[in-house]
């Protein structure tokens, strides 16, 4: 191996980072009168896309505890965070200057019951309550929709009773 092929190799390999890990927030809510779930999708402060809340992990808070807090600083949330993970998705995360990293975002259910008026990114971001079907439509990322139509299934799952046991 030449000197500038190992110099190339330690180039790609300086550049070559293994995935970062976020923290991000499924936030859902039952509508008042047809208990109908709806979930919550926020737009980015960059591209505008629709997204859900996520973020940096924090020294001292648990993944979930970091979920919830992005949520509240992104959208005023607030609400229970479920501290077992509903699953994950990769993407690529804008950075500065053009360049990209690969994220996984672990993602936590977290029911909401208020939302604040005032919190840290008011006005920087829209943000929408809609079916769980149309936040699937809206996000970019395969394996979010994949994520978000599965846990409706499963949310509905523990609010309806067991048509099997019905019958028996």
């Amino acid at each position: 191996m030449s000197f500038f092929d190992r110099i190339t190799n330690e180039v790609r390999l300086m550049f070559r980072r293994p995935e970062r890990m976020q923290c991000a927030a499924l936030c859902y809510r039952f509508k008042k009168k047809t208990l109908q779930p709806e979930m919550l999708v926020i737009t980015s402060r960059d591209t505008g896309r629709w997204i859900i809340p996520k973020g940096w992990p924090m020294d001292g808070k648990k993944s979930h505890e970091v979920a919830a807090r992005e949520a509240w600083e992104e959208a005023g949330v607030k609400g229970d965070a479920n501290p077992d993970s509903i699953g994950d998705y990769t993407y690529q995360k804008g950075l500065e200057h053009g360049m990209s990293v690969r994220c996984r975002a672990q993602v936590y259910s977290v029911a909401v019951f208020d939302m604040a008026k005032r919190y840290p990114e008011k006005g920087s971001r829209k943000l929408e309550w809609v079916s769980f079907t149309e936040a699937a439509n809206r996000v970019a990322e395969p394996e979010l929709k994949e994520l978000i139509l599965r846990y409706e299934q499963q949310l509905l799952e523990t609010i309806r009773p067991d048509q099997k046991s019905a019958a028996g």
